[in-house]
């Protein structure tokens, strides 16, 4: 578009277009660039209407319920929906396959040959590309969490608010429904399972799935918040290679958890999705591993952030 030179508006002043930036600590792949300096007065009204643009926050600031009242966060919450719903959909529909009984390999290559050892190295490669191309989409605005596993992390490491939090969940948890049901209208059956969110009680124990998750929820968050949260390695991997390790780690996670043991097709490492898979078919007993594995892990990473922070106090020379 050619815009014509008007000598006589030279000097006026006039509304100009810039990008849309929103200061937010729990950006991934921003590595805590993208925030304001708390100890900087101008930036007083900033925090007082956003709290986690800047991290370390008090107790009083996380659970500040002004944050419900922010039009912003219900945005962002509803970008967090659309991002879960599109994620949840294709990762789920690349793992999806017929109900059938758990039998074992009868040939010399073992569980190399089979559903069990593909279904699962085609999710993890999805993993891996998918992810990265959903945090550069979303990040500019929600911060690109996608998933309530990494929302939970930023809110038990004090860089995400209370208000922040439950409206992430509710719109990750929200998408992934409404995956479940695409999911189920595309597949035309609920007789199915999804890589990561089935577990043959017959074979495994549900607790035994349970420290499975666990710790694949822990290895997946603190990974990630070291090459995309931890501003220490900004200058390291940069703002643009950040959530393609974030996408290698969920893919060799997801993968790597799948074939070894019979009955057990992979940890989960997202809730969201398999709440969706779980809407699109049915709820089993053990549905409530997906949430208290992260859960779990969440609050562990969380004890070790709040021991070893990211952040020190410099205090400057008299």
């Amino acid at each position: 578009m050619v815009v014509a030179y008007l000598p006589q508006l030279e000097h006026e002043d006039h509304p100009y277009l810039e990008p849309a930036t929103h200061p937010f600590a729990g950006r991934i792949g921003g590595n805590q660039d993208f925030i304001v300096d708390r100890n900087d007065p101008k930036n007083v009204e900033v925090l007082k209407e956003v709290p986690d643009a800047a991290p370390r926050m008090t107790l009083a600031e996380i659970f500040d319920l002004q944050g419900f009242r922010s039009p912003d966060l219900w945005k962002f919450a509803m970008l967090e929906c659309v991002a879960s719903m599109m994620n949840v959909f294709l990762s789920s529909w690349v793992t999806t396959h017929p109900a059938a009984p758990t039998t074992s390999p009868k040939t010399e290559a073992g569980v190399y040959h089979t559903v069990t050892f593909f279904s699962p190295l085609f999710g993890g490669i999805t993993n891996l590309l998918l992810t990265p191309l959903l945090i550069y989409t979303f990040s500019p605005s929600s911060g690109g969490h996608i998933s309530p596993t990494i929302t939970l992390a930023t809110f038990f490491a004090r860089i995400i608010s209370f208000p922040r939090m439950v409206l992430y969940l509710a719109g990750q948890t929200l998408g992934g429904a409404l995956a479940g049901f695409a999911l189920h209208s595309a597949y035309g059956t609920r007789e199915f399972t999804v890589g990561g969110c089935h577990i043959d009680t017959s074979m495994v124990d549900p607790n035994d799935g349970l420290v499975i998750e666990f710790f694949a929820c822990l290895i997946v968050i603190f990974l990630a918040f070291g090459v995309a949260l931890d501003p220490r390695q900004a200058n390291v991997f940069g703002h643009a290679t950040a959530p393609w390790f974030v996408g290698i780690v969920l893919g060799v996670v997801s993968w790597g958890t799948a074939f070894t043991r019979e009955g057990y097709i992979g940890a989960s490492l997202n809730p969201a999705r398999c709440f969706g898979a779980y809407v699109a078919s049915s709820f089993p007993s053990y549905h409530w591993i997906h949430w208290i594995g992260p859960l779990a892990a969440s609050v562990g990473h969380g004890v070790v952030y709040y021991v070893d922070p990211l952040w020190t106090e410099k205090r400057s020379l008299p």
